[in-house]
Formats: C-alpha cells, sequence, structure tokens
C-alpha cells in the first residue's frame, strides 16, 4: 500500500505559483530539488544534515542588501533630483547594506550547502565594499592620482582613475555574465537582475575610458544608461523580494516569479537518462 504523501511537502510538477501559495518556512515544508530550482538562487544539491530544514532563507536578506545599495546608486548614476558624485552620497549604505548584508547572506548560504548562491552573494559583497572604501578618503585609492596632496578629490577627476578603475568594472561585467548565463536555470527574475548588472558595468566601463579620454559628453550618456539598467535590475529584485516576503508569511495571494527551470535540464538528470536509455 502506497504511503500517504505529507501535507507538507510540494510534489515536483507544482507550478511556482501555486507552490508559493503552500510554502511559509524552510522547517514546515519538505521542498523538492525541482521546486528548490524554481523558487531560489540555486539549483537544489544534495548536502548533509538538516540544516535547511531548521533555519530560515538567507536570500532574502542578501537580496536586501543588494536593493538597498543598487536602487539608489541607479538614480545617482542617472542624475535624478540633481544627484551626482559618483554614489558618494550613499556610502554608509554600500558597507552596512550591500557589503554586510550580502556577504552575510552569503556566507549563510554556504552554511546551506547553497554553493551559488554562497558564491554570488560574496562576490557582489565584496564589489559594495570595494566601491565603499575607493570613495572612503582613508582608503587614498583616489588620493593617489590628486596632483596635489592636500586635495585628494581631485583624483576623482584625473583620467588615471578613470582608467584604472574601468578594468575593475570592466571584470565585474564579466562575472556578472557568468552568473546570468548560471541564472538561465532558475527564473526570469533572477535572469533579469544578473542581465541589467552585466550591461551597468559594460557601459560603466565605457563611462570610465570615455572620461580618461577626454569624451565628456559620450561618458555622461554611457553614466545614464548604466544607471537605467541598474534601475532594471533593481525592479526586478523588489520583485523577486516582495514574492519571497510574501511566502513567507503565507500570504493569501502571490505573484509569480518566471520560472524557467524547466527549459534547461539538469547534467544529472541527463547522465540518468543516458544510462536508463544508452544510445
Amino acid at each position: 500500500m502506497e504511503a500517504p504523501s505529507s501535507p507538507f511537502r510540494v510534489k515536483p510538477d507544482t507550478s511556482s505559483d501555486e507552490a508559493l501559495r503552500h510554502i511559509r518556512t524552510a522547517n514546515t515544508i519538505s521542498i523538492s530539488p525541482e521546486l528548490f530550482e524554481k523558487l531560489y538562487l540555486t539549483p537544489q544539491q544534495a548536502v548533509k544534515g538538516y540544516l535547511r530544514n531548521t533555519f530560515a532563507n538567507p536570500t532574502p536578506v542578501a537580496l536586501l542588501g543588494f536593493l538597498m545599495s543598487c536602487t539608489p546608486l541607479a538614480c545617482e548614476l542617472m542624475g535624478w533630483r540633481g544627484a551626482g558624485g559618483n554614489g558618494a552620497a550613499t556610502l554608509g549604505t554600500y558597507y552596512f547594506f550591500g557589503g554586510l548584508l550580502m556577504t552575510l547572506g552569503g556566507i549563510l548560504e554556504f552554511v546551506l550547502g547553497n554553493t551559488f548562491a554562497f558564491v554570488v552573494f560574496c562576490s557582489y559583497g565584496g564589489f559594495w565594499f570595494t566601491l565603499g572604501s575607493t570613495l572612503t578618503p582613508s582608503f587614498n585609492a583616489y588620493g593617489a592620482y590628486a596632483k596635489d596632496p592636500t586635495e585628494p578629490w581631485e583624483g576623482l577627476t584625473s583620467d588615471g582613475f578613470h582608467a584604472s578603475y574601468g578594468f575593475f568594472l570592466l571584470f565585474m561585467g564579466l562575472l556578472s555574465l557568468l552568473y546570468l548565463i548560471c541564472a538561465l536555470r532558475t527564473n526570469m527574475a533572477f535572469v533579469t537582475i544578473f542581465f541589467g548588472l552585466f550591461m551597468t558595468f559594460v557601459l560603466l566601463t565605457g563611462s570610465y575610458w570615455e572620461i580618461a579620454i577626454g569624451y565628456g559628453a559620450i561618458a555622461a550618456k554611457l553614466q545614464i544608461a548604466s544607471g537605467a539598467f541598474a534601475f532594471l535590475a533593481s525592479l526586478a529584485g523588489w520583485w523577486i523580494f516582495f514574492a519571497q516576503m510574501l511566502a513567507s508569511v503565507d500570504f493569501p495571494f502571490q505573484i509569480p516569479v518566471g520560472d524557467i527551470s524547466h527549459l534547461i535540464r539538469s547534467g544529472t538528470k541527463r547522465a540518468q537518462d543516458k544510462e536508463r536509455f544508452p544510445a
């Protein structure tokens, strides 16, 4: 006789919307690997222990750190209401929201065995710490480029600083592209986030390099465009953050996240099919 199924288990073929209506907390729900791919940043991997059934999902707190840093910066890059200064006005958010919360979330993802989420959150947390330290006078990152040591802020307008910092932004764009490819096994919300970040870093790289060679008008347009893509990434982030928070309190309605995990089958399943049906 077949054992009765647990009322707290969500079947693999359940849609994302239906699953979100049932999922409240990780300690009351048994989530299938297929469903895990739909709702979280990473496909589920086999790990020892029951930490996922004990601790809360750290993904929302890392997303919050990202959103509270990226959204204001996007508005500043676009120059809304006269904003500017390369994000210096929101320096504290880069440390205490972006850097701290994303790194903390990444460490907790490591504890739960979510490798992809761990790497993503810690790397972007490192980016926010780097951006914050670059804009902090005591680090003297831009002061080294100032002609007058008593006026370190002049370094922020120097050609050498922009040409050099552009390489960091370029490789952050490459990192975001790799994440974008990996995110094709999750949902459209995360794909949109990584696409927006990839375009943001690429356009910011172009902006910094155009400033370095004296084309300020083109650089300004590229900066505005980068801010627009950062804002797009932020909107997608707010969407998935809202979806996860609604699910965490078992709200009576949920919002879709655009599940696309079924479009690319996992390598494990492909290998199993080959063993089951050899050519």
